[in-house]
């Protein structure tokens, strides 16, 4: 049982506190890590990742920081090195045009597909009594 929760404390790694100028500079680096993927982890962000590399981008993000440099200017650094992936908000471009508009065509194109069926059910309801009409009994009440 102490195995097993040992093992757990092992794991249980809180992200490093880093010397921040003030709390405006955290907010920043808080706000930047959250909109950046780790490029290890299965969409994790970097804020929440406890991987290797996380915690490498996190300090190379802090460093950038103190060198003055802008959000703009570090994503760059980092889809230069990761591609767009690092990306949690992919820049519109003819390589992510589906990722950005599949979701909507996906759902106009079924409800293409409702607005189909809709109409061909109401159609053959309003062919179905046309024709019983056409065919009612007669009263032959005479003929007897």
């Amino acid at each position: 049982m102490a195995l097993l929760w040992f093992g757990g404390v092992v794991h249980a790694q809180a992200i490093e506190p880093m010397p921040f100028a003030n709390h405006a500079q955290e907010l920043r680096f808080q706000h930047l890590t959250q909109q950046l993927r780790c490029p290890m982890c299965q969409n994790e962000t970097l804020a929440d990742s406890n991987a290797p590399i996380a915690r490498d981008l996190r300090n190379q993000i802090f460093q950038m920081m103190q060198q003055g440099r802008s959000d703009d200017e570090i994503k760059q650094y980092l889809v230069a090195r990761y591609s767009n992936f690092v990306l949690y908000d992919p820049p519109l471009t003819s390589g992510t045009w589906l990722l950005w508009f599949g979701p909507l065509l996906i759902l106009l194109g079924g409800a293409g597909a409702v607005l189909v069926v809709i109409r061909k059910r109401n159609r053959g309801a309003a062919v179905a009594p046309e024709a019983s009409t056409d065919h009612a009994p007669t009263d032959h009440g005479d003929d007897w």
